[in-house]
């Protein structure tokens, strides 16, 4: 494994631990050469699972542009990267425990919105901007208002989302 400080491609394994679901092993790592300790991940190769755009293009799955996407939206707004890698990471194993290998990107960003909307409201009303692509401001006054009539009829009911 390649040292990302130095470049030297010896290094010794410190810590392996599985991760939370057990579909990855993560493995602490110290270069035998600058002593700096770096993390990899061990991962099973899977299926590949390709996102049809909006203009009807394929492209493979990345969970690296969702969780770019999420910590954007979520920014300042005191949640953990943990929590978002959580979300993605449970977001690609509801893909694949369907055995879903396409799914339109309009898929993808409702089933993550529905999440987003119970870990934060602003994270979530900033990831919808983007991905609706609100035409105007009233289109995006009609989504908040919305939000304000669910969440009224909630209290309402004696239930909360958090």
């Amino acid at each position: 494994m390649k040292c990302p400080y130095c470049g030297e491609f010896d290094s010794r394994v410190l810590d392996s631990r599985s991760t939370q679901d057990s579909s990855a092993i993560r493995r602490r790592r110290q270069c035998v050469s600058c002593n700096n300790r770096f993390t990899t991940m061990e991962k099973m190769e899977a299926e590949p699972i390709v996102v049809i755009k909006r203009d009807g293009r394929r492209e493979l799955f990345d969970p690296g542009k969702l969780l770019k996407g999420l910590i954007l939206a979520g920014q300042k707004r005191n949640i953990p990267l943990s929590r978002w890698e959580e979300l993605v990471e449970n977001l690609e194993q509801e893909l694949r425990s369907n055995y879903i290998k396409e799914v339109t990107a309009d898929r993808i960003g409702d089933i993550l919105l529905k999440k987003l909307r119970r870990i934060d409201e602003v994270a979530y009303v900033r990831f919808a901007s983007v991905f609706r692509q609100f035409p105007d401001v009233e289109a995006f006054k009609a989504e908040l208002e919305d939000m304000l009539r669910e969440k009224e009829q909630l209290q309402n009911k004696g239930g909360c989302k958090n």
